[in-house]
C-alpha cells in the first residue's frame, strides 16, 4: 500500500502505505490489468555505462554465503523459484528463510539486464508483478529488463509470513469497532484489541524482530548475487520506494539505475509522517466534496452542501450504525472511513464513493461497507490475505520507538487538527505500543555513491503527498523529482512525458533533471 489504513490510523496505528491491488502498496490504485501504460516507443540501442560509486561510500556486502535459485517454467516467459537467506544476516550460519522469487524474462537479443521491483505495503506480496509484467511495464522495458519480483520477508509465500488474526476476527479488530469512545471502557476496548492484535503477531509469526526494511534490502543484494550481475535495476511503488532507498543507500556500488515512485520522507519522524500523509489524505476528500459540489452529476447530497452533509452523515453513523449486508458488520464511522479512505486512493474511484455515500444517506451502508472490503482485499469466500498484518508487522520492526498508551492519547490531538474527519478520535492509536523490540530498525536514508535516483511526485496523492516525496529527492545525493498532475497514488503510467523520462532512463541510463515535466 503502494497505502493510510482508518481502521489503523484510528485503532491500532499509522498510515498504511498500500499500491496497486495486484496492484495497491501497496494497496489501493486500480489493479495492473487497468493501470494506464506509455505507449510503445521505436527500441533505442542499448547502453551498458553504469554509475560508478564514490570513495566514501563503500558497498555493503550481505553474508558470505552462496546465493542461487533453481528456476521453474511457469509459462508466458515467467519462472519461479526460491531463493534461502539468513533471518538473521549478522548469524549467517543461523536460522534461514526461503522468499519466493519469479522473473519475467525479456528476449537474449535486446536485454540490458535485470529490474526488480516491488509494488509496495509495507507488507504486500509482489511476486505476481513478473507473472503481470506487461501490466506494469511497456514493452519498451519489458523487452529490455527481466523483471523481477519477490514477497518480501514477511509477506506472502516468503519466510517468517506474518500472521496475527484468523479471517473470522477480522471484522472484530477492524470493522466491529467505536474509533471515538466517548468514556473510559471504550478506550480500554481499543487498547485491549491493540494487545491482543500484537499479541497474536508475536505468537503466529516465527522471526517477526527481523522482517524490517533494512533486512529486506539485504535480501536484495542476495538476489543480486543469485542473479549473478554486478549490478541491477530497480523500480518501486509506494513503499517500495523506501525500500529502494535503503537498498540505494546499503549498496550503492550495486546499482545500475533506481526509480522511486511514490515516496514518503525519510527524514520524518512516526508522528510526522502520520500527520502529513492524513492532511494529505484530507485534502484529497476536499477535493474531492468541491468537485462534486461543482459537479452536474454528483450522486450525493443534492442540492446540499457535500461537506455539510458528509460530516452530518458521518456524526449520524457514530450514534447509529446503519445496515449493510447480512452476517456483515453494520455500517459504523470506522467502517465509513475506510471506505472513503480506500477511494482517496484514485479519483477514478470518486463516482463509485458518491454513489455509496449517497445509499449511505438513504440508510443503506452496503456501498460504502464494499469500499471498505476492497481496502483490506476481502475475497468472496470472506478471506483476507495477511496485508494488513504484514503492514502493521514490518511498520513496527522499523521503528526504534514503542509508545506508551498515554503517549499515543497525547498525539490523537495533533492528528485530529490536520484531519478531523479522517482522525475524530481523541483515543491514541496503540499502533506499535504493544509490539516487541526491532532486531534492526530502518537505516538513515542517503543514497550516497549510488548515482542519480529519479523520484515521482504526484500532486494530488494522498498516500505520498508531494512533499513527503520531494523531501525523498532532497534527502537522496542524487534523487531527480519528476511531478505528473493527477489525483492519485503513484504517477507512473499517468504522463506520458515523465514516462519517456524514467524509460529512457532505465533503458539509455540518461538521467532527466529534476521536475523535467512538472
Amino acid at each position: 500500500m503502494a497505502a493510510i489504513s482508518t481502521r489503523l490510523a484510528l485503532l491500532l496505528a499509522g498510515p498504511l502505505v498500500v499500491v496497486a491491488c495486484s496492484s495497491g502498496s501497496d494497496d489501493a490504485e486500480p489493479p495492473p490489468a487497468t493501470r494506464a501504460i506509455a505507449p510503445t516507443t521505436s527500441a533505442a540501442p542499448v547502453t551498458t555505462e553504469q554509475p560508478t560509486a564514490t570513495a566514501d561510500a563503500p558497498t555493503t556486502t550481505v553474508a558470505a554465503l552462496e546465493y542461487s535459485i533453481e528456476w521453474e517454467s511457469v509459462g508466458d516467459d515467467v519462472e519461479r523459484g526460491t531463493l534461502t537467506v539468513p533471518l538473521d544476516y549478522s548469524d549467517p550460519d543461523g536460522p534461514t528463510i526461503g522468499l519466493e522469487v519469479a522473473r519475467h524474462r525479456a528476449p537474449d537479443d535486446s536485454r540490458v539486464g535485470s529490474m526488480l521491483v516491488n509494488r509496495g505495503g509495507p507488507g504486500a506480496a509482489s511476486s505476481d508483478m513478473a507473472y503481470a509484467a506487461s501490466s506494469w511495464f511497456p514493452t519498451d522495458i519489458t523487452d529490455r529488463f527481466d523483471i523481477v519480483a519477490w514477497d518480501p520477508r514477511g509477506t506472502g509465500r516468503s519466510g517468517a509470513a506474518v500472521d496475527c488474526i484468523d479471517d473470522a476476527d477480522h471484522d472484530r479488530f477492524f470493522a466491529d469497532i467505536d474509533i471515538t469512545p466517548d468514556d473510559a471502557d471504550g478506550r480500554a476496548e481499543l487498547v485491549a484489541l491493540a494487545e491482543e492484535f500484537a499479541a497474536g503477531c508475536v505468537a503466529r509469526t516465527d522471526g517477526l524482530t527481523h522482517i524490517g526494511t533494512t533486512n529486506s534490502a539485504r535480501d536484495m543484494d542476495a538476489i543480486r548475487q543469485a542473479l549473478g550481475e554486478p549490478q541491477v535495476s530497480y523500480f518501486g511503488f509506494s513503499y517500495g520506494s523506501a525500500l529502494g532507498a535503503v537498498w540505494a543507500t546499503l549498496f550503492p556500488s550495486t546499482v545500475r539505475a533506481a526509480v522511486l515512485d511514490g515516496a514518503s520522507d525519510p527524514s520524518a519522524e512516526p508522528l510526522e509522517r502520520s500527520r502529513q500523509q492524513l492532511a494529505a489524505f484530507e485534502a484529497s476528500l476536499t477535493t474531492f466534496l468541491d468537485e462534486c459540489a461543482d459537479g452536474s452529476t454528483c450522486a450525493f447530497a443534492g442540492d446540499d452542501d457535500p461537506g455539510v452533509a458528509l460530516e452530518a452523515l458521518l456524526s449520524d453513523l457514530d450514534a447509529a450504525p446503519i445496515p449493510t449486508i447480512d452476517g456483515r458488520a453494520d455500517l459504523n464511522r470506522a467502517v465509513a472511513t475506510t471506505g472513503i479512505v480506500q477511494a482517496m486512493y484514485s479519483d477514478a474511484y470518486w463516482p463509485t464513493l458518491e454513489r455509496a455515500l449517497e445509499d449511505a444517506a438513504d440508510g443503506d451502508g452496503g456501498g460504502l461497507l464494499a469500499l471498505h472490503d476492497t481496502y483490506h482485499q476481502r475475497a468472496d469466500d470472506g478471506s483476507y490475505p495477511s496485508l494488513i498484518e504484514s503492514f502493521q508487522a514490518i511498520t513496527c520492526m522499523d521503528r526504534d520507538e514503542r509508545l506508551s498508551v498515554d503517549e499515543s492519547d497525547a498525539n490523537a490531538a495533533e492528528l485530529r487538527s490536520v484531519a478531523p474527519r479522517l482522525s475524530p478520535s481523541d483515543a491514541g492509536s496503540y499502533f506499535c505500543t504493544f509490539f516487541p523490540e526491532s532486531a534492526e530498525p530502518m537505516i538513515e536514508v542517503t543514497g550516497v555513491g549510488a548515482g542519480p535516483i529519479v523520484v515521482i511526485g504526484t500532486t494530488g496523492d494522498p498516500a505520498t503527498p508531494l512533499g513527503s516525496t520531494q523531501a525523498m529527492a532532497d534527502t537522496l545525493e542524487d534523487g531527480r523529482l519528476l511531478v505528473v498532475d493527477a489525483n492519485r497514488h503513484t504517477g507512473y503510467g499517468v504522463d506520458d512525458c515523465v514516462d519517456g523520462a524514467v524509460n529512457e532512463y532505465l533503458v539509455q541510463l540518461v538521467a532527466p533533471d529534476a521536475a523535467t515535466c512538472a
